[in-house]
């Protein structure tokens, strides 16, 4: 079990919680939009358990374009993770890096992932986290699979037979006990030309006896990562409102500035110690205003606008407000 969990503490993509009985979530996040951009879905499998060591696994379905979501309840004995390798089995539905395959009501069908960008990883920075990896008892960890991938495959939806051939995915998860009490976060890879992606989120983060804004950021333009983390540059603005998020993040070299225009929201279930007993709301079709700047050669190197984009913002937003 030790070498297990410490293999997997190196591999964030993979099942975390091992040995863990109560008060622990853990979900991964398949993000899947077809070619012609009319059909946007995230998949969300995982465990939850409560203080009192009450578990269940599910899968919890998003279509973004109709603005709904299911959650499909299932007994945590049909959750059944590899250890080693990031494979997941929940009933007959199965989770990889480079597929999933799906049965549940309404739908049923198989997608694979290809040419698959992921986040770089080392030993001293696991993940997209970084240092912050080797924290305890954080109330929620974060990681990502993969920023941006091809997709083939096909799924039948409530008897609608939806090709995903040449579509783009994108992958992450998160772990731990509840979300943050206030965060935003916003994911789009549907730029004005393929091989681009971005990730923000900004959240509270308690520490010890108190807390900080803490914010993890990155964008993949043609090959080349740019990262914007608490632990590698600072937060210069954080506007949120009803209808727009507004974040600027700089490190030593660049600044970001993103502008998330809010738009059709569907619910989803989230974890509050463990169980998904709470709600939040995420938009896939909203719009992200990016420009990419260059501190030492002061110009812009990147402009553009992210569709299909996914939008979060939860909790007690005044937390996280930066001017």
């Amino acid at each position: 079990m030790i070498r297990t969990k410490i293999q997997s503490f190196f591999n964030p993509e993979q099942f975390q919680g091992w040995g863990k009985t109560h008060k622990y979530f853990e979900g991964w996040y398949f993000k899947v939009v077809n070619l012609d951009e009319t059909k946007a879905f995230a998949f969300i499998p995982g465990i939850a358990m409560d203080n009192n060591g009450r578990k269940q696994a599910f899968v919890q379905v998003l279509d973004g374009k109709m603005q709904a979501s299911e959650f499909h309840v299932f007994d945590a004995a049909d959750f059944s993770p590899v250890p080693g390798i990031f494979n997941l089995n929940i009933g007959n539905n199965f989770f990889s890096e480079q597929q999933i395959s799906l049965s549940l009501p309404g739908i049923e069908g198989e997608l694979s992932f290809t040419d698959n960008v992921r986040w770089p990883k080392h030993w001293y920075s696991p993940g997209i986290m970084g240092p912050y990896s080797f924290a305890p008892f954080m109330e929620c960890y974060h990681g990502i699979v993969s920023m941006d991938h091809s997709i083939k495959g096909l799924l039948e939806i409530n008897g609608e037979r939806v090709s995903f051939d040449n579509g783009r995915g994108y992958i992450e998860k998160d772990w731990g006990h509840s979300f943050p009490s206030a965060y935003t976060w916003m994911q789009s890879n549907h730029f004005s030309e393929p091989g681009i992606s971005l990730k923000a989120s900004v959240a509270k983060i308690p520490w010890i006896t108190k807390s900080f804004v803490g914010f993890i950021a990155g964008i993949w333009i043609h090959n080349k990562l740019f990262r914007f983390t608490t632990y590698n540059g600072r937060l210069r603005k954080s506007i949120i409102d009803e209808k727009r998020v507004e974040l600027v993040l700089e490190n030593s070299k660049f600044r970001i500035e993103i502008l998330a225009r809010r738009n059709g929201i569907a619910t989803l279930a989230s974890p509050i110690l463990g169980l998904m007993d709470g709600r939040i709301e995420e938009s896939m079709t909203s719009l992200i205003e990016v420009n990419l700047f260059d501190l030492r050669q002061k110009q812009t190197i990147f402009s553009d606008t992210g569709r299909n984009a996914g939008l979060e913002v939860a909790g007690k937003i005044d937390q996280i407000i930066v001017y």
